[in-house]
């Protein structure tokens, strides 16, 4: 059985979390374009020196893998969900959802 430490969790959750606007991004660009790579690719530095710096063993890295698909897709989904309901969107999710809110507290 496979045991986790507070520090693989949390490293797990900062991943997929990072990803959630590169998914976004990567939801309305065109199929293997030069933007498309770089919204997949982007974060592998930032999720690389995550699992490194919280101490995560090689055995672990493929559920980062799963953790950062996982957030690829969250993130498009999220501008799927906000485009049926709100337009114009960019293609960043920070400017849309700053724009969401500013509308709706006033």
């Amino acid at each position: 059985m496979v045991q986790f430490q507070i520090a693989e969790i949390v490293a797990l959750a900062v991943t997929y979390l990072i990803n959630l606007p590169f998914g976004y991004w990567r939801s309305k660009t065109k199929n293997k374009s030069r933007e498309w790579v770089l919204a997949i690719h982007s974060p592998v530095p930032f999720v690389f020196l995550v699992r490194y710096l919280s101490g995560v063993p090689v055995q672990h890295i493929p559920l980062f893998f799963v953790s950062f698909f996982l957030g690829q897709f969250t993130g498009g989904k999220i501008k799927l969900k906000l485009e049926k309901k709100y337009a114009p969107l960019t293609k960043c999710l920070v400017l849309d959802l700053s724009r969401y809110l500013k509308s709706h507290m006033i």
